[in-house]
Formats: C-alpha cells, structure tokens, sequence
C-alpha cells in the first residue's frame, strides 16, 4: 500500500510538473510556433543526428557514445528552457520586491496621479524584469484604455511570480473598491516587510543545510583522491591518471555546489557602484589593487624564472633562511600580495556597513525636523550635521555643502550615495528625495524608509553569522583536506623509498608494492593545484554568501592558500619524522 502511495505520488508530481512546462510556453515573448520551428524542431534533428552518428561512425564505442549523450542534453535543454526563463524571470522580480513595494509606497503619498507612480517605476531600468512587468500594466492603460485595477487584474494572470500575482491582484480589486492607493500601500508595508523577512530567512536556512552537504561531499571526494594516491602502489594502475581523474570530478562538485550556493543566496548587495562618478575612497581602491597586481606579477617571474633556471635569482634567495624551500611555498608566495587590496576593501566594507546602520536614524531625524520646522533640506542639515552620525558624518557634511552652494538637490543626493558606496543607501535617498520633490510628508517619508532599512539591517546581521560559520567551516576543510591529501602522498613516497633501498637477495619487495609507477613530483603538482582551485572557489562562495565586493575574496584566497600549503609542509614533516624513527 506504501508503494502505491508511493508510486501515485511521484505520478502526481511529474504530471504537474510536466504541466507547468506545457504552460510556460505561454508564457514565452514569441509564440508557440515560432519556438516550436526554430528551437525545437534544430534541436531534435541534432538528437536524431547524432544518434545516427554514433551508430553509423566507425569509431571506438568510448568516443561514439558521447555524441548522443550531446544530443539529448541539446534536446533537454530546448524542452526545458521556457519553464526555466520563467523561473529566473520569478527570482528577478522577487528579489527586488520589497525594495518596489516601498519605492511604490512613498511615490502614493505624494502629489502625484496613481498613474504617475507606476510610470515612475516602470521607467527605472534598475528593477530590471520587476519594471518591465509594471510597464505592462501602464502599458495595458495608456493603450487599451482599461482602468489601472482591470489592468492590475489583468497582468496578475500572467506573470511568473506568485508573490507579484498575489500583489496586483490584491491592488486591482481594492482599487476597484474605491481605496486610495496610498491607504492601500501603507497596511501592505508590514505585509511586505514580514513576506521579506520569511524569504530571505528561508534562503539562509536552505544554505545552512547546503552547508551541510557541501562539507559532507568534499570530504567524500577528499577521501576519493586519498584513496586514488595510495591504491595504485598495491595494485601498479597509473596512479597519475587515477589523480587527475579524481581532481577533475572535484572540481565539478565544488563548482556545482559554488552554482547552487548563489542560486540560493538573497540578493541584498552591499555596494553601490555608479557608472560615472567617483567616490573618495576609489583612489585608494585603484591604487592598492594595482599595487597587488605589480607584486604579484614581479613574484611570479621571480619564482618561475628561478624554478626554470631562466633567471639568476629565485625564490631561494627571496626566503634564505628556508633551505631548501618547499615546493607548497612556491605556490602561496607570489599570490601573498593579493591580501593588500583585500585588507583595503575589508576596510571599505566594513565602513559601508556602518553607514547602512547609522543611516535610518538620519533619514527619521531629517524627516522629523523638516516636518515640524517647516523648513528646506538644507537649513535642518545645517544643525542636524554637528550631530554625530558615525562615518556617514562626513557625507553628511559634503551633502550639506554641496546643496548650500545651490548645486541641484537630485545631483547632490546622487553624490551623497556615491561618497557612502553604499547600494541602500542610494536606493532609499532617492526614493526620499523624489518623495520630497513631489511634494511627501518628509516625517512620514522618513519614518518607512527607516522602517525598512532597519528591517534589512536586522536581516544582514542574521546572513553576517551565517558567513562567520561557513569561513570557519571552509577553513576546516581546507586544513583537513591538505593534511588527508599529503599524508597519503608522503605515505607513498616514504614507500618507494624504502623499496629503492631493499634488493632483490633481501625482500622481493617489487611483489608486494609498485612504487616505480609513481611521478611523486607531479603528483604534488596536482595537490597544490587542488589547493589553489580550492582556495579560490571558497573565498568566491563566501563573498557571495555576505553580498560584499567579489574583490574582497582575494584576502580569503590568499588566507586559504596559506594554510592549505603550511598543511602540506608540516604534514610532509610530521609524516617523515615519525615514519623514519
């Protein structure tokens, strides 16, 4: 009965599944047909094509097989890829939701027609998909001449996100009702905020338990390659194919868990990055990542130059007190001054950070004091900059110069969040200053944005912890990972050393193990290189994983390089010591 259960369920499952893939070609920018004749049709007749080819080709059955393997994944990919745009269409829109539906909420309670503040949004090409779903509903009014909530109705039955059906269908039938959209944008505020909080909590728990998962198949393949350096010695395979082999099915489950951890982590950036201007601390930036690049570039020559003799100086003489010089040292010196510019970004970072948290404060203050004195932006920041601010207090200082000195108040506010680099800070004193522009209650802007970026600061805190315990799990893995790896390759060599010493009269050693099949040195080539890719896939994850600058990574990367190469050397220098006692 189970098993029916069982069986009827993924019955259930697949027809639903094979349904929404069905309806996603509805939902398609060209028509059915067109797809079907130039998408589908090329790629069954290339599945056909190599199938043919692989029964008609004489070639080997290990290279004929491949062919439509090719095909089908062609085939596949073609099938699937409406229910997959619709798919990458949905998290685009819900990732930038709460930021709209507040942007929204503060164009509602100006001045301004209802019409305008969905014009208004539909023009920000910064909302990417989300825009271009509310210029199909204004789209909807200005061409076919319907009412704003027939349209909302409307469009509701037609895009891809759930969360943004639900919205516009809520908004056309209260809008219908006669409700003023602001009244309407107010109490869904919290409805909002809380749908936000649930999704990027739900997010941080699903990498929790990818966490989880990733430490568990790394460790599996981490005693694959052990098991792929130590087996061959007993059994004479060649042990550096089995290696590679083994390294290259590594690789791709770091990458694919790499994929899935940004497919799962929030979109929240942390830095704001304008096209055009220049923000103060940018020169420093520039400077120490061309500092970086120069020091690398000379440690690198100096170190290949002296391992391939084209030079006169290498390594060697760089470190003389280490003699001879590991070959693991070679790999982490000339990537060493990379930490240069992580450090200055970490800086940065961490600078941004404190912004974001001192920011909803200015904002509510600014808000209050305009509203009950009744006066200009910029007469309430001529007292409301002695005030303490943290590091946003000298942003707020140039804002305040800038528009005393009559410079336009968008262009000065658009300076403002160049000076803090920060991506919400930029969002929300645009909404304020476009809400103060058409004519907003400034404590009322004030008080939602504070409200909302508090929301968010909480929310950061929260994926700030859950970055702490994945470096911590990374750098775990990484030492463990090196010591497993060189303890079988010292193992091994330690080995064949003892069978180059034994002859033939004393132990027919050659029978029990095959350590002439080993290239020992080519081998740790491979390991380190393991080390390296590991190194720099981990500090990728965590800077995804925390929203911050993908530049940041290289201090991780210079960090996990290190140690993973100290691992190496004290476990070759642990293992020799106790096994030649």
């Amino acid at each position: 009965m189970a098993a029916t259960q069982s069986f009827g369920g993924m019955i259930a499952t697949s027809t639903r599944f094979l349904a929404s893939v069905v309806e996603s070609y509805g939902r398609l920018r060209v028509s059915k047909r067109r797809y079907v004749l130039t998408i589908l049709l090329p790629a069954a007749a290339f599945f056909l094509a190599t199938v043919g080819g692989a029964l008609a080709a004489p070639l080997p059955a290990a290279i004929r097989l491949p062919l439509p393997l090719l095909g089908g994944l062609a085939l596949v990919a073609a099938v699937l890829y409406p229910k997959l745009y619709l798919s990458q269409r949905k998290v685009a829109i819900e990732r930038q939701m709460h930021l709209v539906t507040t942007h929204m909420t503060v164009l509602s309670t100006t001045n301004i027609d209802r019409m305008e503040v969905f014009r208004t949004l539909a023009a920000e090409e910064e909302y990417g998909v989300l825009a271009e779903e509310i210029g199909h509903v204004v789209h909807i009014v200005d061409t076919w001449n319907q009412s704003l909530d027939d349209a909302c109705r409307r469009r509701a039955k037609a895009v891809p996100s759930p969360a943004l059906s639900d919205f516009f269908d809520r908004l056309g039938y209260t809008l219908g009702a006669g409700q003023d959209l602001a009244d309407f944008l107010l109490s869904e505020q919290h409805v909002m905020l809380e749908n936000y909080v649930t999704v990027y909590e739900g997010a941080l728990d699903n990498l929790e338990v990818m966490k989880d998962l990733y430490m568990s198949m790394i460790l599996s393949m981490t005693f694959a390659l052990v098991f792929a350096i130590v087996l061959p010695i007993l059994t004479g395979n060649d042990p550096t194919t089995t290696v590679a082999a083994v390294i290259v099915m590594f690789a791709f489950v770091q990458s694919g868990f790499y994929l899935a951890i940004r497919a799962l982590t929030p979109y929240d950036p942390l830095w704001y990055h304008p096209e055009e201007e220049a923000a103060p601390t940018d020169l420093r930036l520039r400077v120490s990542l061309w500092a970086s690049a120069a020091l690398v570039a000379a440690l690198l020559c100096l170190t290949a130059g002296g391992l391939l003799g084209v030079l006169p100086y290498g390594l060697d003489d760089l470190l003389p007190f280490v003699d001879p010089v590991p070959l693991p040292l070679y790999v982490a010196v000339p990537v060493t001054p990379l930490a240069v510019v992580g450090l200055v970004l970490r800086a940065e970072e961490r600078t941004i950070a404190a912004r974001d948290g001192e920011f909803p404060n200015f904002i509510r203050a600014l808000g209050a004091t305009e509203s009950a004195k009744q006066s200009t932006t910029t007469a309430v920041l001529r007292t409301l900059r002695e005030k303490d601010f943290g590091p946003l207090s000298p942003d707020i200082d140039r804002l305040y110069r800038r528009l005393n000195v009559r410079v336009e108040p968008v262009a000065a506010w658009r300076l403002f969040a160049v000076d803090t680099r920060s991506y919400l800070v930029q969002k929300f004193s645009e909404m304020y200053v476009a809400g103060r522009a058409m004519g907003g209650d400034p404590k009322r802007l004030g008080e939602l944005i504070s409200a909302n970026m508090n929301t968010v600061n909480q929310l950061r805190e929260r994926r700030r912890q859950a970055t702490i315990t994945l470096i911590g799990l990374l750098y775990g893995i990484t030492a463990a990972s090196s010591f497993a790896f060189f303890i079988g390759l010292q193992v091994v060599a330690i080995l064949a050393d003892i069978s180059e010493d034994l002859t033939v009269e004393q132990f027919d050693f050659g029978q029990l193990i095959y350590a002439g099949v080993y290239d020992i040195p080519l081998i740790e080539y491979l390991l380190l290189l393991v080390i390296l890719f590991n190194a720099a896939l981990s500090s990728v994850m965590i800077r995804t994983i925390d929203g911050g600058n993908k530049a940041n990574a290289y201090l991780h990367f210079v960090l996990l390089t290190w140690l993973g190469c100290l691992t190496a050397i004290g476990t070759k220098l642990l293992v020799s010591s106790l096994l030649t006692i």
